[in-house]
């Protein structure tokens, strides 16, 4: 059986309005305006430190502010789960990835307290057998470092990596593994730029596309 390992934002969850009401509050008792949930969608995909360093150059907030806002960004960040909300058709192709018997992992820049608070409020942390977050590793995405700790992690078996970015894409160019791309996350760029070995928008389809990608034996 396979191991497949997912990205998480953007991926198998849409969190961006938690994202966004983070950042507004740490902006709003900073005194700034607070920013979009467009603009909050293009700022995910490399890491909490990356998002609030975007976030403040967006409010042209000084560079010596990055370790405080960073800090009070993730604190806010763990009980943010409200707004997040799982994209239809996961659940149910999750559990029948796991009833053909194949293992699942995640692999997010998101930090790992703030992951693991999401998956158990939406119920999500049975189907998975890892999870390597963001701050788990020194490396992160798109260092493949990452993608291999999770993998190793699931034991034997071909690996496919599923996400929404080219952040994603990059990591499993360098690892040298399938990559199945969800167009409808958080994609910065022409989809047909992206390196992938198939996309897909759903997942009604989405563990037929497993079968397709794995190899025959």
């Amino acid at each position: 059986m396979a191991r497949i390992i997912f990205d998480l934002d953007g991926t198998l969850i849409d969190s961006a309005p938690d994202i966004q009401a983070v950042a507004n509050g740490v902006l709003g008792a900073e005194g700034y305006s607070p920013i979009t949930l467009e603009q909050t969608r293009s700022f995910i995909g490399n890491g909490a430190p990356t998002f609030v360093a975007r976030m403040r150059a967006a409010r042209d907030i000084p560079d010596s502010e990055q370790d405080r806002l960073l800090t009070a960004f993730k604190i806010g960040y763990v009980s943010a789960v409200e707004l997040t909300v799982i994209y239809d058709g996961v659940v149910q192709a999750l559990n029948t990835l796991r009833d053909q018997g194949h293992r699942l992992g995640i692999c997010t820049n998101k930090p790992f307290a703030a992951t693991e608070a999401i998956l158990s409020h939406l119920d999500l942390t049975p189907l998975f057998d890892t999870v390597v977050g963001g701050d788990t590793l020194p490396q992160h995405k798109p260092d493949p470092a990452m993608l291999f700790a999770a993998a190793d992690a699931l034991g034997e078996g071909p690996v496919i990596f599923v996400g929404d970015s080219e952040v994603d894409a990059e990591t499993a160019r360098r690892a040298d593994l399938p990559f199945l791309f969800f167009t409808e996350g958080y994609h910065k760029t022409d989809p047909a730029s992206i390196r992938m070995t198939a996309s897909f928008d759903s997942y009604a389809d989405f563990v037929e596309l497993v079968a397709q990608t794995l190899p025959k034996s």
